[in-house]
Protein backbone atom coordinates (compact mmCIF):
# COMPACT_ATOMS: atom_id res chain seq x y z
CA UNK A 1 0.00 0.00 0.00
CA UNK A 2 2.80 2.42 0.90
CA UNK A 3 4.59 1.62 -2.39
CA UNK A 4 1.45 2.43 -4.39
CA UNK A 5 1.08 5.68 -2.45
CA UNK A 6 4.71 6.58 -3.19
CA UNK A 7 4.22 5.88 -6.91
CA UNK A 8 1.14 8.10 -7.01
CA UNK A 9 2.91 10.89 -5.13
CA UNK A 10 6.01 10.56 -7.31
CA UNK A 11 3.90 10.64 -10.48
CA UNK A 12 1.97 13.68 -9.28
CA UNK A 13 5.15 15.47 -8.20
CA UNK A 14 6.61 15.08 -11.70
CA UNK A 15 3.32 16.07 -13.34
CA UNK A 16 2.92 19.02 -10.98
CA UNK A 17 6.45 20.22 -11.69
CA UNK A 18 5.76 20.15 -15.45
CA UNK A 19 2.24 21.56 -15.44
CA UNK A 20 2.94 25.13 -14.51
CA UNK A 21 3.90 28.40 -16.12
CA UNK A 22 4.55 26.64 -19.40
CA UNK A 23 0.86 25.81 -19.74
CA UNK A 24 -0.08 29.45 -19.29
CA UNK A 25 2.56 30.64 -21.75
CA UNK A 26 2.45 28.00 -24.50
CA UNK A 27 -0.86 28.92 -26.19
CA UNK A 28 0.34 32.50 -26.44
CA UNK A 29 3.81 31.69 -27.78
CA UNK A 30 2.60 29.01 -30.21
CA UNK A 31 -0.47 30.90 -31.41
CA UNK A 32 1.30 32.35 -34.46
CA UNK A 33 2.13 28.83 -35.64
CA UNK A 34 -1.33 27.38 -35.19
CA UNK A 35 -2.85 24.32 -33.54
CA UNK A 36 -1.44 21.40 -35.55
CA UNK A 37 2.19 22.65 -35.72
CA UNK A 38 2.13 23.29 -31.98
CA UNK A 39 1.05 19.68 -31.33
CA UNK A 40 4.05 18.40 -33.29
CA UNK A 41 6.33 20.62 -31.20
CA UNK A 42 4.72 19.28 -28.00
CA UNK A 43 5.14 15.65 -29.06
CA UNK A 44 8.83 16.04 -29.93
CA UNK A 45 9.59 17.90 -26.69
CA UNK A 46 7.70 15.35 -24.57
CA UNK A 47 9.53 12.39 -26.12
CA UNK A 48 12.88 14.14 -25.72
CA UNK A 49 12.28 15.16 -22.09
CA UNK A 50 10.96 11.71 -21.16
CA UNK A 51 14.23 10.25 -22.47
CA UNK A 52 16.41 12.73 -20.60
CA UNK A 53 14.39 12.08 -17.43
CA UNK A 54 15.26 8.40 -17.74
CA UNK A 55 18.89 9.36 -18.37
CA UNK A 56 18.87 11.26 -15.09
CA UNK A 57 17.47 8.16 -13.42
CA UNK A 58 20.35 6.11 -14.83
CA UNK A 59 22.90 8.62 -13.56
CA UNK A 60 21.25 8.90 -10.13
CA UNK A 61 21.47 5.14 -9.72
CA UNK A 62 25.20 5.27 -10.54
CA UNK A 63 25.69 7.63 -7.62
CA UNK A 64 24.22 5.15 -5.12
CA UNK A 65 23.37 7.93 -2.66
CA UNK A 66 21.45 11.20 -2.51
CA UNK A 67 23.14 13.59 -4.92
CA UNK A 68 22.35 16.33 -7.36
CA UNK A 69 23.27 17.51 -10.83
CA UNK A 70 26.52 19.15 -9.70
CA UNK A 71 27.79 15.91 -8.15
CA UNK A 72 26.68 13.94 -11.21
CA UNK A 73 28.41 16.33 -13.62
CA UNK A 74 31.62 16.34 -11.56
CA UNK A 75 31.82 12.54 -11.42
CA UNK A 76 31.08 11.98 -15.11
CA UNK A 77 32.51 15.11 -16.80
CA UNK A 78 35.07 16.38 -14.29
CA UNK A 79 35.60 19.97 -13.18
CA UNK A 80 34.40 21.58 -16.47
CA UNK A 81 31.11 19.69 -16.16
CA UNK A 82 30.74 20.78 -12.56
CA UNK A 83 31.27 24.45 -13.44
CA UNK A 84 28.78 24.34 -16.33
CA UNK A 85 26.21 22.54 -14.16
CA UNK A 86 26.54 25.16 -11.42
CA UNK A 87 26.14 28.13 -13.76
CA UNK A 88 23.34 26.76 -15.93
CA UNK A 89 21.39 25.22 -13.03
CA UNK A 90 21.32 28.50 -11.15
CA UNK A 91 20.36 30.39 -14.32
CA UNK A 92 17.53 27.97 -15.17
CA UNK A 93 16.00 27.50 -11.74
CA UNK A 94 16.19 31.16 -10.81
CA UNK A 95 14.54 32.09 -14.14
CA UNK A 96 11.74 29.62 -13.40
CA UNK A 97 11.39 30.79 -9.80
CA UNK A 98 11.16 34.40 -10.99
CA UNK A 99 8.49 33.44 -13.54
CA UNK A 100 6.37 31.56 -11.00
CA UNK A 101 6.66 34.27 -8.33
CA UNK A 102 5.66 36.94 -10.86
CA UNK A 103 2.82 34.79 -12.24
CA UNK A 104 1.43 33.95 -8.80
CA UNK A 105 1.91 37.54 -7.68
CA UNK A 106 -0.30 38.66 -10.57
CA UNK A 107 -2.99 36.21 -9.45
CA UNK A 108 -2.83 37.57 -5.90
CA UNK A 109 -3.22 41.10 -7.27
CA UNK A 110 -6.27 39.98 -9.30
CA UNK A 111 -7.72 38.53 -6.11
CA UNK A 112 -7.45 41.95 -4.43
CA UNK A 113 -7.93 44.41 -7.30
CA UNK A 114 -6.84 47.98 -6.65
CA UNK A 115 -5.83 47.01 -3.09
CA UNK A 116 -2.24 45.81 -3.45
CA UNK A 117 0.57 46.46 -5.90
CA UNK A 118 2.31 43.90 -8.08
CA UNK A 119 5.37 43.65 -5.84
CA UNK A 120 3.16 43.19 -2.78
CA UNK A 121 1.34 40.33 -4.54
CA UNK A 122 4.64 38.54 -5.19
CA UNK A 123 5.77 39.09 -1.60
CA UNK A 124 2.50 37.78 -0.14
CA UNK A 125 2.73 34.65 -2.28
CA UNK A 126 6.29 33.87 -1.12
CA UNK A 127 5.40 34.50 2.54
CA UNK A 128 2.51 32.01 2.29
CA UNK A 129 4.21 29.20 0.35
CA UNK A 130 7.95 29.38 1.10
CA UNK A 131 7.48 27.69 4.53
CA UNK A 132 6.18 24.57 2.79
CA UNK A 133 9.38 24.36 0.74
CA UNK A 134 11.37 24.83 3.95
CA UNK A 135 9.55 21.79 5.43
CA UNK A 136 11.04 19.51 2.77
CA UNK A 137 10.14 16.84 0.20
CA UNK A 138 7.72 14.80 2.33
CA UNK A 139 5.57 17.80 3.22
CA UNK A 140 5.72 19.17 -0.33
CA UNK A 141 4.67 15.80 -1.78
CA UNK A 142 1.62 15.64 0.50
CA UNK A 143 0.58 19.24 -0.17
CA UNK A 144 1.28 18.77 -3.87
CA UNK A 145 -1.14 15.82 -4.01
CA UNK A 146 -4.00 18.08 -2.85
CA UNK A 147 -2.93 20.86 -5.20
CA UNK A 148 -2.88 18.43 -8.12
CA UNK A 149 -6.42 17.41 -7.19
CA UNK A 150 -7.45 21.07 -7.29
CA UNK A 151 -5.60 21.46 -10.59
CA UNK A 152 -7.49 18.50 -12.08
CA UNK A 153 -10.86 19.74 -10.80
CA UNK A 154 -10.49 23.25 -12.22
CA UNK A 155 -9.00 21.92 -15.46
CA UNK A 156 -12.02 19.66 -15.97
CA UNK A 157 -14.36 22.53 -15.02
CA UNK A 158 -12.67 24.77 -17.57
CA UNK A 159 -13.01 22.10 -20.25
CA UNK A 160 -16.72 21.58 -19.54
CA UNK A 161 -17.48 25.31 -19.50
CA UNK A 162 -15.16 26.27 -22.36
CA UNK A 163 -15.98 23.60 -24.98
CA UNK A 164 -19.15 25.34 -26.27
CA UNK A 165 -17.12 28.48 -27.01
CA UNK A 166 -14.54 26.72 -29.23
CA UNK A 167 -14.63 27.91 -32.84
CA UNK A 168 -13.08 25.29 -35.21
CA UNK A 169 -12.19 28.09 -37.62
CA UNK A 170 -9.63 29.40 -35.12
CA UNK A 171 -7.81 26.03 -35.19
CA UNK A 172 -7.08 26.05 -38.92
CA UNK A 173 -4.19 28.52 -38.70
CA UNK A 174 -0.88 26.90 -39.76
CA UNK A 175 2.58 28.40 -40.03
CA UNK A 176 5.31 25.83 -39.40
CA UNK A 177 8.11 28.40 -39.30
CA UNK A 178 6.43 30.63 -36.70
CA UNK A 179 5.59 27.52 -34.65
CA UNK A 180 9.29 27.35 -33.72
CA UNK A 181 8.78 30.44 -31.56
CA UNK A 182 7.18 28.13 -29.00
CA UNK A 183 9.99 25.54 -29.05
CA UNK A 184 12.11 27.04 -26.20
CA UNK A 185 9.16 27.33 -23.80
CA UNK A 186 7.96 23.86 -24.82
CA UNK A 187 11.19 22.57 -23.29
CA UNK A 188 10.33 24.40 -20.08
CA UNK A 189 6.78 23.05 -20.15
CA UNK A 190 8.04 19.45 -19.95
CA UNK A 191 10.84 20.16 -17.47
CA UNK A 192 10.84 18.12 -14.27
CA UNK A 193 14.27 16.49 -14.29
CA UNK A 194 15.61 18.63 -11.46
CA UNK A 195 13.36 16.70 -9.10
CA UNK A 196 14.63 13.25 -10.22
CA UNK A 197 17.57 12.98 -7.75
CA UNK A 198 15.25 13.92 -4.89
CA UNK A 199 12.63 11.44 -6.13
CA UNK A 200 15.18 8.63 -6.43
CA UNK A 201 16.16 9.06 -2.80
CA UNK A 202 12.53 9.55 -1.70
CA UNK A 203 11.51 6.28 -3.43
CA UNK A 204 14.49 4.35 -2.01
CA UNK A 205 16.22 3.77 -5.38
CA UNK A 206 13.40 1.50 -6.58
CA UNK A 207 14.05 1.59 -10.34
CA UNK A 208 10.72 0.16 -11.45
CA UNK A 209 8.61 2.55 -9.38
CA UNK A 210 10.70 5.59 -10.32
CA UNK A 211 10.61 4.77 -14.05
CA UNK A 212 6.83 4.34 -13.86
CA UNK A 213 6.51 7.72 -12.14
CA UNK A 214 8.69 9.41 -14.78
CA UNK A 215 6.82 8.00 -17.78
CA UNK A 216 3.31 8.50 -16.47
CA UNK A 217 4.11 11.71 -14.64
CA UNK A 218 5.45 13.29 -17.86
CA UNK A 219 2.56 11.89 -19.96
CA UNK A 220 -0.08 13.64 -17.85
CA UNK A 221 1.12 17.15 -18.83
CA UNK A 222 1.39 16.12 -22.50
CA UNK A 223 -2.28 15.13 -22.61
CA UNK A 224 -3.31 18.18 -20.59
CA UNK A 225 -1.36 20.52 -22.91
CA UNK A 226 -3.12 19.15 -25.99
CA UNK A 227 -6.57 19.74 -24.47
CA UNK A 228 -5.56 23.17 -23.13
CA UNK A 229 -4.10 24.19 -26.49
CA UNK A 230 -7.29 23.14 -28.28
CA UNK A 231 -9.43 25.16 -25.88
CA UNK A 232 -7.40 28.37 -25.80
CA UNK A 233 -6.65 28.51 -29.54
CA UNK A 234 -10.22 27.50 -30.29
CA UNK A 235 -11.75 30.17 -28.06
CA UNK A 236 -9.35 33.09 -28.57
CA UNK A 237 -8.46 34.12 -32.15
CA UNK A 238 -4.81 34.76 -32.88
CA UNK A 239 -5.21 38.18 -34.45
CA UNK A 240 -7.47 41.12 -33.71
CA UNK A 241 -8.16 43.20 -30.58
CA UNK A 242 -7.59 41.18 -27.42
CA UNK A 243 -6.29 38.18 -29.39
CA UNK A 244 -3.34 35.91 -28.62
CA UNK A 245 -0.94 37.93 -30.78
CA UNK A 246 -1.75 40.97 -28.65
CA UNK A 247 -1.25 38.89 -25.48
CA UNK A 248 2.15 37.84 -26.83
CA UNK A 249 3.11 41.47 -27.39
CA UNK A 250 1.96 42.46 -23.88
CA UNK A 251 3.58 39.50 -22.12
CA UNK A 252 0.22 38.21 -20.81
CA UNK A 253 -0.70 34.62 -19.91
CA UNK A 254 -3.21 32.56 -21.88
CA UNK A 255 -5.92 33.21 -19.28
CA UNK A 256 -5.95 37.00 -19.70
CA UNK A 257 -7.59 37.17 -23.19
CA UNK A 258 -10.48 34.88 -22.21
CA UNK A 259 -12.52 37.68 -20.69
CA UNK A 260 -12.68 39.45 -24.08
CA UNK A 261 -14.20 36.50 -25.94
CA UNK A 262 -16.42 34.67 -23.44
CA UNK A 263 -19.48 36.38 -22.05
CA UNK A 264 -19.50 34.12 -19.03
CA UNK A 265 -17.70 35.31 -15.86
CA UNK A 266 -17.33 31.78 -14.46
CA UNK A 267 -14.92 30.84 -17.28
CA UNK A 268 -12.47 33.57 -16.35
CA UNK A 269 -12.74 32.75 -12.63
CA UNK A 270 -12.18 29.03 -13.25
CA UNK A 271 -9.26 29.91 -15.54
CA UNK A 272 -7.69 32.03 -12.80
CA UNK A 273 -8.09 29.21 -10.25
CA UNK A 274 -6.56 26.74 -12.67
CA UNK A 275 -3.66 29.12 -13.30
CA UNK A 276 -3.06 29.36 -9.54
CA UNK A 277 -2.88 25.59 -9.02
CA UNK A 278 -0.72 25.15 -12.14
CA UNK A 279 1.79 27.75 -11.03
CA UNK A 280 1.99 26.66 -7.38
CA UNK A 281 2.54 22.96 -8.17
CA UNK A 282 5.35 23.87 -10.54
CA UNK A 283 6.73 26.40 -8.05
CA UNK A 284 7.06 23.64 -5.45
CA UNK A 285 8.88 21.28 -7.80
CA UNK A 286 11.35 23.93 -8.95
CA UNK A 287 12.16 25.40 -5.53
CA UNK A 288 12.43 21.98 -3.89
CA UNK A 289 14.91 20.93 -6.55
CA UNK A 290 16.81 24.20 -6.02
CA UNK A 291 16.91 23.59 -2.26
CA UNK A 292 18.49 20.16 -2.70
CA UNK A 293 20.87 21.51 -5.35
CA UNK A 294 22.17 24.32 -3.14
CA UNK A 295 22.45 22.02 -0.12
CA UNK A 296 24.50 19.56 -2.17
CA UNK A 297 26.58 22.15 -4.04
CA UNK A 298 27.34 24.34 -1.01
CA UNK A 299 27.70 21.33 1.34
CA UNK A 300 25.11 22.74 3.75
CA UNK A 301 23.52 20.34 6.22
CA UNK A 302 19.72 20.27 6.09
CA UNK A 303 19.28 21.41 9.67
CA UNK A 304 16.70 24.07 10.50
CA UNK A 305 19.29 26.84 10.27
CA UNK A 306 20.83 25.35 7.15
CA UNK A 307 17.50 25.14 5.32
CA UNK A 308 16.55 28.64 6.48
CA UNK A 309 19.74 30.03 4.97
CA UNK A 310 19.14 28.10 1.72
CA UNK A 311 15.57 29.41 1.54
CA UNK A 312 16.90 32.96 1.80
CA UNK A 313 19.17 32.20 -1.17
CA UNK A 314 16.23 30.72 -3.09
CA UNK A 315 13.65 33.46 -2.60
CA UNK A 316 15.41 36.81 -2.07
CA UNK A 317 17.08 37.16 -5.54
CA UNK A 318 13.89 36.22 -7.50
CA UNK A 319 11.82 38.57 -5.34
CA UNK A 320 14.23 41.42 -6.08
CA UNK A 321 13.90 40.73 -9.83
CA UNK A 322 10.10 40.42 -9.56
CA UNK A 323 9.92 43.78 -7.76
CA UNK A 324 12.03 45.43 -10.47
CA UNK A 325 10.48 43.76 -13.56
CA UNK A 326 6.84 42.86 -12.75
CA UNK A 327 6.01 41.88 -16.37
CA UNK A 328 8.89 39.47 -16.93
CA UNK A 329 6.79 36.25 -16.85
CA UNK A 330 7.00 35.22 -20.53
CA UNK A 331 10.56 36.49 -20.98
CA UNK A 332 11.80 34.50 -17.98
CA UNK A 333 10.19 31.33 -19.32
CA UNK A 334 11.65 31.88 -22.80
CA UNK A 335 15.19 32.23 -21.49
CA UNK A 336 14.71 29.34 -19.09
CA UNK A 337 13.61 27.00 -21.86
CA UNK A 338 15.75 28.24 -24.73
CA UNK A 339 19.02 27.96 -22.87
CA UNK A 340 18.62 26.70 -19.30
CA UNK A 341 16.43 23.64 -19.96
CA UNK A 342 18.11 22.86 -23.26
CA UNK A 343 21.62 22.79 -21.77
CA UNK A 344 21.04 21.53 -18.24
CA UNK A 345 18.15 19.10 -18.73
CA UNK A 346 18.82 18.22 -22.36
CA UNK A 347 22.46 18.43 -23.40
CA UNK A 348 24.13 17.74 -20.04
CA UNK A 349 22.46 14.36 -19.25
CA UNK A 350 23.30 13.13 -22.76
CA UNK A 351 26.96 14.03 -22.28
CA UNK A 352 27.03 12.61 -18.74
CA UNK A 353 25.57 9.26 -19.81
CA UNK A 354 27.85 9.06 -22.85
CA UNK A 355 30.89 9.74 -20.67
CA UNK A 356 29.73 7.44 -17.88
CA UNK A 357 28.88 4.51 -20.14
CA UNK A 358 31.56 4.66 -22.81
CA UNK A 359 34.48 6.46 -21.16
CA UNK A 360 34.25 5.55 -17.46
CA UNK A 361 32.50 2.19 -17.87
CA UNK A 362 29.86 2.97 -15.22
CA UNK A 363 27.04 0.44 -14.87
CA UNK A 364 23.94 0.32 -12.71
CA UNK A 365 20.63 -1.49 -12.35
CA UNK A 366 19.07 0.51 -15.19
CA UNK A 367 20.17 1.89 -18.56
CA UNK A 368 18.01 3.64 -21.16
CA UNK A 369 17.76 1.58 -24.34
CA UNK A 370 19.04 2.85 -27.70
CA UNK A 371 22.77 3.07 -27.01
CA UNK A 372 24.91 5.49 -28.99
CA UNK A 373 22.29 5.92 -31.75
CA UNK A 374 19.59 7.26 -29.42
CA UNK A 375 22.05 9.51 -27.60
CA UNK A 376 23.21 10.93 -30.96
CA UNK A 377 19.62 11.65 -32.08
CA UNK A 378 18.86 13.35 -28.76
CA UNK A 379 22.08 15.38 -29.06
CA UNK A 380 21.17 16.66 -32.55
CA UNK A 381 17.67 17.63 -31.44
CA UNK A 382 18.85 19.66 -28.46
CA UNK A 383 21.49 21.42 -30.57
CA UNK A 384 18.73 22.37 -33.03
CA UNK A 385 16.69 23.80 -30.15
CA UNK A 386 19.62 25.86 -28.87
CA UNK A 387 20.15 27.28 -32.38
CA UNK A 388 16.46 28.24 -32.55
CA UNK A 389 16.72 29.91 -29.14
CA UNK A 390 19.81 31.89 -30.17
CA UNK A 391 18.13 32.96 -33.42
CA UNK A 392 15.01 34.19 -31.62
CA UNK A 393 17.10 36.10 -29.08
CA UNK A 394 19.16 37.72 -31.85
CA UNK A 395 16.00 38.76 -33.71
CA UNK A 396 14.66 40.41 -30.54
CA UNK A 397 17.91 42.31 -30.00
CA UNK A 398 17.98 43.76 -33.52
CA UNK A 399 14.24 44.52 -33.73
Amino acid sequence: MSQTRDIIRGTLLIAGTSVGGGMLALPVLTSLGGFLPSLVIYLLCWLFMACTGLLFLEISLWMGKESNIVSMAEQTLGLPGKIVAWIVYLFLFYCLTVAYIVGCGDLVVNLFPHSISEWQGSLLFVICFAPIVFAGAHVVSRVNSYLMLGLAIFFCAFVVIGVPFVDPQNLRERNWTLALIGLPVSFTAFAYQGIIPTLVHYMSFDTKRIRFSILFGSAIPFIAYIIWQWLILGIVPTYGPGGLAEALQNGDTAVQPLKYFIDHPSVYIVGQCFAFFALVTSFFGVTLGLLDFLADGLKIEKTAMGKFFICLLIFIPPLAIAFTFPHIFLTALEYAGGFGCAILLGLLPILMVWSGRYRLGLKGPYALWGGRLLLSVLFLFVIFEIIVGLTLTFQKLIS
